[in-house]
């Protein structure tokens, strides 16, 4: 078995390899495959024999592990996350000379915090389609800065704090005006072109170069961007790798989707039909009728694992007063009455059995009345496809930053309480 310094360090090698959804879609595929995963093409026809399947669709991945004895009878236990983080994308003429400087153009993707990721060492990340179609993972190192205003020419920021305009503050810098720099030049080098003109179209995203790190005084919280999500998503894929024999015949199912930062509407996203669709594909090449594919969806269950929120010892107020999440106390049960979580009792019971099962704590959030919490992918799913889900998730200090900070008992945690819920013998779902 793992050690929490073990699993850390594997959880930092996956975060660096993976700046974007479309590095931690390959990443995946390529610890998937590793560990004997066939990927399954979306125009061929559907694999569902015992053993691993993956697919992949842009930044999103679908595996599946089909148990011996798996037929039109059994369930789906599904594990649900996302690749994507909140940042910044270039827009598609990204160059602007502004007073003497190279600047890039960018549009703000998702909500990011954006006073983090002012004066940062900043990497460019993401795919590029060339002009003949093909498609490229690209990445720089740091090659640019979005610049924080001196203080002492913005004497008001320390009495009424750091305002930021979207479209005039967060600018990065990449040189000065005279070097003439093409940044499309440079990515186009990265992907092995000649130039920017053999670059048709680019999906391209700033990065945080610095590396994850463990802190604290005993070393045991550990600080990293895109917690959000891929602390869930490295846990999902964890358990995947590690799956033995089961006492079961239920297909083990994880899909990390893209795009939840920004709504999940999109071909790829948890609004998309990507998860039904394998769901479907899956139980029809297992000997399913129409009518047996319902039956299969009613035995099944969804675990939504995202991120939440630990209690900010200087902002105790913005927490509910009785229910203050700590770091290494437990992964999170969230809790939400206007269904922003999809969380039930029906789900709590199974999420607290795989905890039990698990050996390890757990421990609830809800949010303060008074401040509106966000949604996950739970509550899409769980509406398109009418499956019982539970949301869950580490909790972190920072969300949102481009440097975000959790507990390295509660990341190992997760990955063991994912594990023991595709182990569990029965879901117990209904009376």
């Amino acid at each position: 078995m793992a050690t929490v310094v073990d699993y850390t360090d594997a959880l930092t090698d996956f975060i660096a390899a993976s700046p974007t959804s479309y590095h931690a879609a390959k990443m995946m595929a390529r610890q998937l495959r590793d560990c004997g995963f066939e990927r399954q093409l979306e125009t061929e026809p559907w694999d569902a024999r015992p053993g691993g399947h993956y697919l992949v669709r842009d930044g999103a991945v679908v595996a599946w592990w089909v148990p011996e004895g798996a037929d039109a009878s059994s369930g789906f236990r599904i594990v649900g996350t996302h690749t994507d983080s909140p940042g910044f994308k270039l827009k598609p003429l990204p160059d602007i000379l502004r007073h003497g400087w190279q600047s890039l153009g960018v549009e703000i993707y998702g909500g990011p915090l954006l006073n983090s990721w002012l004066d940062r060492d900043l990497g460019i990340a993401g795919r590029v389609i060339d002009t003949e179609g093909t498609h490229h993972l690209v990445r720089t190192g740091a090659i640019c800065r979005i610049p924080q205003l001196a203080i002492h020419l913005d004497r008001g920021v320390t009495t009424e704090g750091l305002l930021l305009d979207k479209q005039q503050h967060t600018a990065p810098i990449v040189g000065l005006a005279g070097e003439d720099i093409r940044v499309l030049d440079v990515i186009a080098t990265q992907a092995g072109l000649e130039d920017a003109s053999a670059i048709s179209a680019h999906e391209l995203y700033l990065y945080d170069t610095q590396s994850p790190q463990r802190i604290g005084a005993k070393g045991d919280l550990y600080a990293a961007g895109r917690l959000d999500n891929l602390s869930s998503t490295f846990a999902a894929l964890y358990a995947m790798r590690h799956l033995d024999q089961v006492d079961h015949h239920d297909v083990i199912v994880m899909a990390a989707f893209d795009h939840e930062e920004v709504g999940s509407a999109t071909r790829s996203g948890a609004g998309g039909p990507l998860l039904n669709d394998v769901l479907q594909r899956t139980a029809i090449a297992l000997g399913a009728k129409r009518e047996r594919v319902y039956t299969m969806l009613a035995r099944s269950f969804l675990l939504s694992c995202d991120a939440g929120h630990a209690v900010h010892p200087n902002y105790p107020g913005h927490h509910d007063p009785d229910n203050r999440p700590l770091l290494n106390a437990g992964v999170l049960l969230k809790v939400n009455a206007q269904q922003r979580y999809a969380t039930d009792a029906v789900g709590t019971a199974v999420f607290h059995r795989s905890v039990s099962a698990a050996g390890t704590q757990s421990q609830t959030f809800v949010s303060n009345n008074a401040m509106p919490c966000g949604s996950t992918i739970g509550p899409i799913s769980a509406t398109r496809l009418g499956i019982t889900t539970v949301d869950v998730g580490v909790p972190l200090l920072s969300m949102h930053s481009a440097r975000e900070l959790a507990g390295t008992a509660d990341l190992y945690d997760l990955a063991r309480i994912i594990g023991a819920f595709f182990r569990l013998e029965t879901l117990g779902l209904r009376p």
